[in-house]
């Protein structure tokens, strides 16, 4: 099914098919906010009426032409102009191949020290996306080497629970008070740097959140595991963590139930929000990192579905 779902995310044909369908639109429109830098801003103009912030992502990775990756940059100066003129906080995610990391060092650096000058004029801020774990070390050294010392304030990164070096690095970003986003990450990954079951993951992933939400520079706590959004609530409790000192972080269309939950409770939320004319691949790269994220998106929505949910 892997092999199937990345083989169909390349096909330019089904691409094509797929845009023209109604229904496909419509489901892939539940997790993709459009195409356009407006119809982004748009719905992060919705959550922000909901008391939700956001932080927007054009999707695209792994530029090939140094065009491309001027192209990527422009695009994400207007982003940031365009969420400040409509009085959303300015917040963006990016990747750093997407910036044209693996086609030239001082391109990459050239195109994010641009977006970074525009987001901090703004105060604004950009995080740094983290991709799979061959670019772990190469993220974490750009972020430090070129950009946390002129931008500390306005910059931070991700930091994926499922790879077992995820520890040491919470406690680099800690010490410098880097800015972290924690996820489970959803790349396959060889046993040898991640761990192979959920269980492990999640374990992991508690043990890092608690050092984030007591020594960390505003984390965000990025999940929809009820379970584990349940013990970070028990948590901050227990610890006496104000409310203001870190926020939850979930998907543009999952959860939205328990997202209203976490709003009516008080807690902090951002939604990422990824939109671009790149949805469909978007979409299935993220079905084939983990073909049982089919049931994981179709099982949200029938949850979302059931009264009194």
């Amino acid at each position: 099914m892997r092999q199937g779902l990345l083989w169909l995310s390349h096909r330019q044909g089904v691409f094509n098919f797929v845009r023209r369908n109604g229904l496909a639109r419509r489901f892939a429109s539940r997790f993709v906010a459009g195409e356009s830098i407006e119809e982004g801003v748009a719905a992060a103009g919705e959550l922000a009426r909901r008391g939700i912030t956001a932080s927007l992502d054009l999707l695209g990775e792994s530029v090939t032409a140094e065009a491309e990756a001027r192209l990527a940059r422009d695009q994400y100066l207007r982003m940031l102009e365009r969420m400040a003129a409509s009085g959303v906080e300015v917040n963006v995610s990016i990747k750093l191949t997407q910036m044209g990391l693996d086609i030239s060092e001082p391109l990459c650096v050239g195109n994010m020290t641009a977006i970074l000058e525009r987001a901090a004029a703004l105060h604004g801020f950009v995080r740094l996306d983290m991709e799979g774990s061959a670019y772990t070390q190469r993220t974490l050294d750009f972020f430090r080497r070129y950009l946390f010392d002129r931008f500390g304030a306005h910059c931070g990164v991700v930091i994926q629970a499922m790879l077992r070096r995820s520890e040491a690095d919470i406690e680099d970003l800690v010490a410098m008070k880097a800015r972290v986003r924690l996820c489970k990450g959803a790349y396959l990954e060889p046993a040898a740097v991640a761990f192979p079951e959920k269980a492990d993951v999640d374990r992991n992933y508690v043990r890092l959140m608690e050092r984030l939400l007591l020594a960390g520079n505003y984390p965000g706590i990025a999940t929809h595991d009820e379970a584990i959004i349940s013990h970070a609530r028990a948590f901050v409790r227990r610890q006496d963590i104000p409310t203001d000192r870190f926020e939850f972080q979930m998907l543009y269309g999952v959860r939205r139930d328990l997202q209203g939950t976490l709003r009516q409770a008080g807690c902090r939320l951002r939604v990422y929000i990824p939109f671009g004319t790149q949805w469909y691949p978007y979409l299935m790269r993220r079905l084939a990192e983990r073909p049982a994220n089919i049931a994981f998106f179709l099982g949200n929505m029938v949850r979302e579905s059931i009264p009194g949910r």
